[in-house]
């Protein structure tokens, strides 16, 4: 299987790899004298099907390392690998096919064009990938029944609640099919009912086989996760790992 963009292939899919592999990564902005270092020297890897809560407080590095796992940035040092592909080793044009077939984004404001059609917005999402206008519109009509809102194709974004608005995002992001879905404070411009249906809507795209990674400073959202990677002064100080209880635990015997 190749990866295409407009019509010309251009990256190998692979899938024997971690979706995400950090080496000894670092990024700093500035002059020698006033270097400013957002991250410095993480390492971590994140297998296909995992489900990740990227945590700290503000200034930690969450969102530097968002840019860089999302290729939007390249690091400083260190090696970035994202489904088998070395970051440094692609050019702009290869960059581009990875974003638009390998990875979606979901951030805390919605992206949303006004005056757009939600089946719009969501096809949109595949303008980058060659697909024919009619495909893509079946595409982004999929997505939007498997997030719920089926019945919302022709509503405008100021027609939408928001929960709604970030429904169609997510439909946006994953309407490709990508293996890697990075959620930035999915929640964060929205009430808590709102908010607890979108998380729960990120869980069952885990289920259905999505690796999601969601960057948080919601400490109660990231305790609620299979995995939590924990940020601070742009270091990585903890990789927490829920064990589900064995046939053995909480008093329960074979």
């Amino acid at each position: 299987m190749t990866v295409v963009l407009h019509d010309t292939a251009v990256l190998p899919a692979v899938s024997s790899e971690p979706v995400v592999r950090l080496t000894e990564v670092g990024r700093s902005y500035g002059s020698d004298e006033h270097r400013v270092h957002a991250l410095r020297e993480v390492t971590a890897s994140i297998d296909p099907g995992e489900l990740v809560a990227v945590v700290g407080p503000s200034g930690s590095g969450k969102s530097t390392l968002l840019n860089l796992v999302g290729t939007l940035d390249r690091p400083t040092s260190g090696q970035v690998v994202i489904d088998g592909h070395d970051v440094a080793r692609l050019d702009d044009r290869g960059l581009s096919s990875l974003r638009a077939h390998r990875i979606g984004f979901v951030f805390q404001h919605f992206h949303l064009a006004e005056g757009t059609r939600a089946v719009d917005n969501v096809a949109d999402g595949l303008l980058y990938t060659g697909m024919p206008r009619r495909r893509r519109r079946a595409r982004a009509e999929a997505a939007l029944h498997r997030v719920g809102l089926g019945h919302r194709l022709d509503h405008r974004p100021h027609q939408l609640s928001g929960g709604e608005r970030q429904r169609v995002a997510i439909a946006r992001a994953v309407v490709g099919d990508p293996p890697l879905l990075l959620a930035d404070e999915p929640t964060g411009a929205l009430d808590t009912r709102s908010g607890a249906l979108v998380v729960e809507l990120l869980r069952e795209l885990h289920t259905s086989g999505t690796t999601v990674v969601i960057i948080t400073h919601d400490t109660g959202l990231a305790e609620s996760l299979p995995r939590r990677l924990l940020m601070r002064d742009g270091q990585l100080v903890d990789d927490i790992r829920e064990t589900p209880p064995g046939p053995h635990q909480d008093g329960v015997t074979t």
